[in-house]
C-alpha cells in the first residue's frame, strides 16, 4: 500500500496565510507534490523504461518565486481558463466587465484567477493502491467581476496504475460562466531537459477554432486537414512548431461518442511520447475541447527547480476544458454554470513506457485514429 498523503509548510503568504505542500503516492511508482497555493502541481515524477524517476512538470524552488509571477505552471486556471473575447460578456440581459488581462481579452479568470487562491486541502482514501486529495475554494460574487458565488472542488488522485486523475464540481447560486482546466507543463524528458522539440503528439480531433494575431477565439471551427496543426497522426513537435499560427498551438474540438459532444464520458484527447526516456502520456477527459500550448512565451527568465532556466518551448500544455467563450456564443457552446445544474468533469493523465523500438502510433488512419493506442474506436469523424 502507498503512504497516505503527507503535508509540510511550503511557505507563507504576505498576509501571513499558510501555503502546504501535499506529497501523493500510487503503488505504481507516480509521485505528486501539490501547493495549496493555486492548487498548483508543483511536481510529478515518473518512471522512465527502466525504472528511473524524473520529474515530469515544470515548476519553481519556493514560494517566493511563485508569487513574483509565473506562466500559470501546474495550477489551476478559472472561473475560466482561456479567452473571453473583449473582456466582457452579456448574461440574462446584463452585461458583465472584466479584466482585460491579456489585452484585448480576459485570459485564465483575471489578474487574480483561481490560479492565486489558496484551497482548502483534506487528504482522502484511494482505492487499488492510490492516494487522494481534495482541493475547495469559494469564489464569492463580484469576484474578478463574475457574478454568483461558487464552490468548487477539484479532487487530484494518483493511482496504482500510474494515473494523474482530475475530478471537478463545482455549484454555484446564480448562473456564471464557468470553465476550468489544469494547466501542467509537461516534459516527459526530465523537467530541467531543455525543449520538448523531440516529443511526438497525436491529437484526436479533426477541426480546431482559429484565432486572430491576439488569439481571439474567432466562434467557428476549421478542418485541421492540410494544416499545419494536423496531428491526427502522431509528429514530432519540433517539426510542427515553426508552421504553428504564432508558434503556439490551437484549441481543438474533441471526438466524442456516446451522445454527442456535450456527452459526460470520458474520452481520448491525446498521446505524447519522449522516444529517449520512452515515457508515454495519455491524456483522457469527458471535457469537449483541448488546447494545446507549445510553451512558446517563455522566453529563459525563470529558473527551475533543479535550477535550469527554462526556454522557449521547455514544456508542452495539453488543456481540457470547455470552449472559453461560451458566454457570448451560446448557440455555439454553453459554458453556464447554473444553480439546478452542477458541472463535474473528470481528466486522466495516464503514463506508461514504450519499448525503445516503439514510436508513438504512426500508422493510425485518420479515419479511425485511437483503435491502436486506447484500444477502442470513439466514433464517427464529425
Amino acid at each position: 500500500m502507498p503512504p497516505s498523503p503527507t503535508s509540510r509548510i511550503f511557505g507563507r503568504l504576505p498576509s501571513g496565510e499558510t501555503v502546504e505542500a501535499w506529497a501523493l503516492a500510487g503503488s505504481g511508482g507516480l509521485e505528486l507534490e501539490v501547493i495549496t497555493y493555486g492548487g498548483i502541481v508543483r511536481r510529478l515524477r515518473t518512471p522512465d523504461r527502466e525504472g528511473r524517476l524524473a520529474d515530469v512538470v515544470l515548476g519553481l524552488s519556493d514560494l517566493e518565486s511563485y508569487l513574483a509571477g509565473h506562466p500559470y505552471f501546474g495550477a489551476i486556471t478559472g472561473r475560466v481558463a482561456g479567452r473571453i473575447t473583449g473582456a466582457r460578456f452579456t448574461l440574462d440581459g446584463k452585461t458583465y466587465e472584466l479584466a482585460r488581462n491579456q489585452a484585448p481579452n480576459h485570459l485564465h479568470g483575471g489578474v487574480e484567477g483561481f490560479d492565486k487562491k489558496t484551497w482548502t486541502a483534506t487528504p482522502m482514501d484511494a482505492p487499488d493502491g492510490g492516494s487522494s486529495l481534495r482541493l475547495t475554494y469559494r469564489s464569492r460574487d463580484g469576484e474578478e467581476g463574475y457574478p454568483g458565488n461558487v464552490d468548487v472542488t477539484v479532487t487530484y488522485t494518483v493511482t496504482g496504475d500510474n494515473v494523474f486523475s482530475i475530478d471537478t464540481e463545482a455549484v454555484t447560486d446564480r448562473p456564471t460562466p464557468f470553465n476550468i482546466t489544469h494547466h501542467s507543463y509537461f516534459n516527459l524528458a526530465g523537467e530541467g531537459s531543455g525543449s520538448i522539440a523531440d516529443h511526438e503528439l497525436q491529437i484526436y480531433a479533426d477541426k480546431f477554432v482559429p484565432t486572430d494575431e491576439h488569439l481571439t477565439l474567432l466562434g467557428r471551427y476549421a478542418s485541421v486537414s492540410g494544416q499545419a496543426n494536423d496531428f491526427r497522426k502522431s509528429r514530432r513537435v519540433g517539426d510542427a512548431i515553426p508552421n504553428l499560427f504564432l508558434n503556439h498551438g490551437d484549441l481543438y474540438l474533441l471526438r466524442k461518442s456516446g451522445t454527442g459532444e456535450s456527452s459526460n464520458e470520458l474520452a481520448p484527447a491525446a498521446r505524447l511520447v519522449e522516444p529517449r526516456s520512452g515515457r508515454a502520456l495519455n491524456v483522457s477527459t469527458t471535457e469537449t475541447h483541448l488546447q494545446l500550448y507549445t510553451g512558446s512565451a517563455i522566453d529563459g527568465t525563470l529558473v527551475g527547480k533543479s535550477r535550469v532556466r527554462y526556454g522557449k518551448h521547455s514544456g508542452i500544455c495539453l488543456e481540457c476544458h470547455g470552449y472559453p467563450n461560451g458566454a457570448n456564443a451560446p448557440a455555439f457552446s454553453d459554458n453556464i454554470l447554473r444553480p439546478d445544474r452542477p458541472q463535474r468533469h473528470t481528466t486522466r493523465y495516464a503514463f506508461s513506457t514504450v519499448p525503445a523500438t516503439v514510436r508513438n502510433a504512426e500508422d493510425n488512419s485518420e479515419a479511425d485514429p485511437v483503435m491502436n493506442v486506447f484500444g477502442s474506436r470513439t466514433g464517427d469523424e464529425r
